[in-house]
Order: C-alpha cells, then sequence, then structure tokens
C-alpha cells in the first residue's frame, strides 16, 4: 500500500484554541531569576529588570498563557511577600527546588510587567496547600477591584492605580501530592470552598481552574467532577514524557540508548490515552464540554545535568525533545474540543525549555524551534485527516512513523505540520488536498538532525535550527513529499 496523507480541506472539526501553546514559569532554579528576572541594576540589557533578549525571543512565538508562580511552589508562595519596595520583601527559603533564599523581588507586579511586555494573558496559580482562603481572596481583589478598599487602595500606594484583567486562575495545584497530599474527597470540598472567594470584580471574569488529577489517577477526575465540576471552567492534568524511572533515574537528556528513543516515543503518545479516558470521565458530569481540560504541565523530565544543582531541574533539549513537542500539539489539536489549554514545563533553564541562558549568554532550543513552526496552527479551524502511512518498529515494538494535523486559519491558509519520530528511517508519502482545486504556493520548514542528541550549545548554538523545505512537489492538489528521519516539518499552502 502506498503510504498517502488525505487532508479534508473543506471539513472542519473545531476551534484550535491558542492556550494550547501556553508556557509555565515557576520559581525554579534558574527559570525565573537569571532566564526572566535580571534587575535593573544588572549589567545584562533589560526592560525594568526583565533581560531584553528572552523577552524578544519569546515575544516571536506568540505566547498566548503564561502560568505563574507554579507549580509545587504556588503552595508555598506568599504574595503579599513579593509586593511593595523591593527593598522590604521578605526573603524565604525556596523548600521545593534547591533549598535557596530568594529575596521576592519577582512579585505580583513584575509578573504582570511580563505578561504585558509579551501580549501574553497571566494565568496564575493560589496556594491552597499552606494559605488561606482569605489569603487568595485578597490576592485576586488586589489584582483585580476597581474601587475603594483595602486591597485595591493597596495596589495603587505600590504603583498601579487601574486593575490588572485577569482571567485564568488556578485554585491550588498538584493537591494530590506537593500541594498537600490530599484525598481527592478533601480537595473537591477544598476547591468548592476556596473558589467561592475568588470573585469576579467589575467586568473582570474568571475561569477558575481546579488541580486535576497526576497522570492515570481517573479516581481524582471522577471524584472533582462529580462533586465540584459545576463549580469550574477547567480541570487540570499532569504528565511529564519519561523514559526511565521517576526517583531511581529518570534517563540522561543527551546521552542516551536507541532504545531510550523509542520508549520516549511511546511515552509521548500516551499522551493521547490519557486525555481519551480523563476526557470521557469528563464527559459523563459535562456532556457539552463546558469545562476545559487544562494540561498545564507537559514535557520531556530527565536527570539534571551532570555538575548542575539537583534541584534546579535543568536539562539539555535535543531534537528528540522537539519531536516530542510536535507530537503533543498534533494530539492536542485531535482533542481540540475537550483540551482548551497546555502549559509546557518550562519556559527557560528548566526542564522542556525554549530558552537556556548562562549568564549574559542565550541560545534557543529544538524546542523553541517547533513553538515557532507550529504558532500558525494557533486559533485556526481544525482539519479532518486520515494517514495511511507505515510503521516505526523497534525490538519488536510499533509505533506510527508519522504523525500529522492540519488546520485552516482565519485567511484561508492551510498549514499542514508532521513529525517523523522514527530516529533511522525517512518517508515518502502523497498529500491529497481533498476540496482544494490547486495548491498555487506551496513553502515549508523543517527542523532535522542526523545523531539523535544533535543540540544547541552556546559554544554551537544553531546545531539544530529551522531551514526552508523543499523535498515537495505539487501536482494540482496533490503533493509528493519526502521527510528524513527524527524531523518536524510545517508547510503552508494557499489555493489557486
Amino acid at each position: 500500500m502506498a503510504n498517502k496523507v488525505i487532508i479534508n480541506t473543506d471539513v472542519k472539526k473545531g476551534k484550535i484554541n491558542k492556550n494550547i501553546y501556553g508556557h509555565f514559569a515557576e520559581h525554579l532554579g534558574r527559570c525565573i531569576y537569571e532566564g526572566i528576572w535580571v534587575g535593573e541594576e544588572s549589567p545584562i540589557p533589560n526592560t525594568k529588570g526583565i533581560r531584553n533578549d528572552v523577552l524578544e525571543a519569546l515575544k516571536k512565538i506568540n505566547i498566548p498563557v503564561l502560568r505563574w508562580p507554579g507549580g509545587c511552589f504556588a503552595d508555598e508562595y506568599h504574595w503579599k511577600d513579593g509586593i511593595g519596595p523591593r527593598e522590604d520583601r521578605k526573603r524565604m527559603v525556596n523548600t521545593h527546588w534547591g533549598g535557596v533564599v530568594e529575596n521576592n523581588h519577582f512579585g505580583t507586579h513584575e509578573f504582570m510587567l511580563l505578561c504585558e511586555l509579551l501580549g501574553t494573558q497571566p494565568y496564575i496559580c493560589g496556594n491552597v496547600g499552606s494559605g488561606t482562603v482569605q489569603e487568595m481572596s485578597e490576592w485576586v481583589e488586589y489584582m483585580t477591584f476597581e474601587g475603594e478598599s483595602p486591597m485595591a487602595n493597596w495596589r495603587r500606594e505600590n504603583g498601579k492605580d487601574e486593575p490588572w484583567k485577569l482571567t485564568y486562575f488556578g485554585v491550588g495545584n498538584e493537591n494530590w501530592g506537593c500541594g498537600g497530599n490530599m484525598r481527592p474527597e478533601y480537595y473537591a470540598d477544598l476547591y468548592r470552598r476556596y473558589q467561592t472567594y475568588v470573585r469576579n470584580y467589575g467586568d473582570n471574569k474568571i475561569y477558575k481552574i481546579a488541580g486535576g488529577a497526576n497522570v492515570d489517577d481517573y479516581n481524582w477526575t471522577e471524584v472533582l467532577m462529580e462533586n465540584s465540576g459545576h463549580l469550574m471552567d477547567g480541570l487540570s492534568l499532569h504528565y511529564y514524557t519519561i523514559p526511565g524511572d521517576f526517583w531511581t533515574g529518570k534517563g540522561s537528556a543527551l546521552n542516551f540508548p536507541e532504545d531510550e528513543w523509542f520508549i520516549t516515543m511511546k511515552k509521548a503518545i500516551h499522551m493521547d490515552e490519557l486525555i481519551s479516558k480523563h476526557g470521557n470521565i469528563m464527559d459523563k458530569y459535562d456532556p457539552d464540554k463546558r469545562v476545559g481540560m487544562i494540561i498545564d504541565e507537559w514535557g520531556t523530565w530527565f536527570d539534571v545535568e551532570p555538575g548542575t544543582n539537583p534541584g534546579f531541574l535543568y536539562q539539555q533539549n535535543t531534537i528528540r525533545d522537539a519531536i516530542v513537542a510536535a507530537l503533543h500539539f498534533n494530539i492536542f489539536h485531535q482533542h481540540c474540543d475537550r483540551v482548551q489549554m497546555t502549559n509546557i514545563a518550562q519556559t527557560v533553564n528548566v526542564l522542556q525549555a525554549m530558552i537556556l541562558t548562562e549568564g549574559e549568554e542565550m541560545i534557543l532550543t529544538p524546542t523553541y524551534h517547533v513553538f515557532d513552526m507550529y504558532k500558525v496552527h494557533q486559533d485556526a479551524e481544525l482539519l479532518s485527516v486520515d494517514t495511511q502511512i507505515g510503521t516505526y518498529e523497534y525490538n519488536g515494538e510499533t509505533l506510527p512513523q508519522v504523525s500529522v494535523t492540519a488546520s485552516k486559519d482565519g485567511n484561508g491558509n492551510i498549514h499542514v505540520s508532521f513529525c517523523n519520530i522514527d530516529h533511522v528511517n525517512g518517508n515518502s508519502f502523497e498529500l491529497d488536498l481533498r476540496g482544494l482545486s490547486n495548491a498555487a504556493k506551496v513553502s515549508g520548514t523543517i527542523i532535522k538532525a542526523d545523531v539523535m542528541n544533535a543540540h544547541n550549545s552556546f559554544e554551537a548554538p544553531e546545531t539544530v535550527k529551522p531551514v526552508a523545505f523543499e523535498d515537495v512537489e505539487v501536482n494540482g492538489s496533490v503533493l509528493s513529499v519526502s521527510i528524513p528521519p527524527m524531523s518536524v516539518v510545517t508547510l503552508a499552502i494557499t489555493e489557486d
């Protein structure tokens, strides 16, 4: 059977929420401090303390939403310590991540400034684990209340006259683990209580996100949806792609054998099953899909780089990470009726980062380039895709070799993205654009590599980078496409 991909260009399957391309920046390692915030006195060029090179790079990939301050850090973060004159702010110990002392110089005002500079929506995660209802309620009031109140007046004293617009608010994080080791029944009741006081002030309407399950804890989803589903707008899910064992050895980000490449791809594809099964439970209580699935922590998680602080979760980023990112986006697109936001972990210097920094230097990772190549799908209409493509075989196991997604934007342009997860074999196939009379203009971008651990370093920052994709021939509405092993491609197609 000939390899073939059929795209029904006139069959739309739903809108791909741009928030699927969201990010996550936690007070962890060098993500915030050095990665994003250097302070106004830093010799590193900055805008009010936020480093300019990182800012410009992140602007380019159109980040739609940014989650902060955690993660596990959120449930030990007390927001009042991070406002007011910086020299007066309380220093704190980051007990979750490395035991370092941080000065709270990056707080609510600085985060909201970052979002403003990026043109992104803030997604703030509140403290349920060690915080109070009053503390959470007052934070929302501080940020969003326009009138006369103690919190609003305090915000004005700290330099912000008008309230911020805040849509996304998480009521706790990983409350089954670092956020309090709670049972789902207990958290479901706490969520009901806390969310009551996350109020809408004026015309600011908050989208409330409940702390959801860890991986395949389907009982957690069941209990939360049954008891609290009517009081939430979103329910989170966390899943990391880890080739090894979480506790004894996750595997190296750079020096890994062939079998770990295959295992990584297999575990990345597992995201599809998790979304389907959690989604089926949500459907039982929410058949109209009013409650969004919010996958606000995902990505690869490997052992830290040798010689770095183990609590900082600093890892390199290879072509393998790029393909994992593309696989996830293709899966998220397919579930766009339920998945309304995802947030990769994390933006800078932590886990599957977009950017790595070292003092004044900055490099872009292969994952960054996938976000850049896929940004064309934000808020576009998902198109129906049928594939007849071979398998990727390794040690008697098989996976689909090529993953494909396609969308049509508001101007009628079609974008097709695919990734070849096979680390040895390329693939050639026909791309049949049904419903399209003639593909008048086709252009493409590819990232690829010759070795499994190809990555960008400070010595060689452009080892993996996007280049023009030219292995495509056009014959009316049928394209002949050839893609190399371990590669990611996006095509842009306009009709005659």
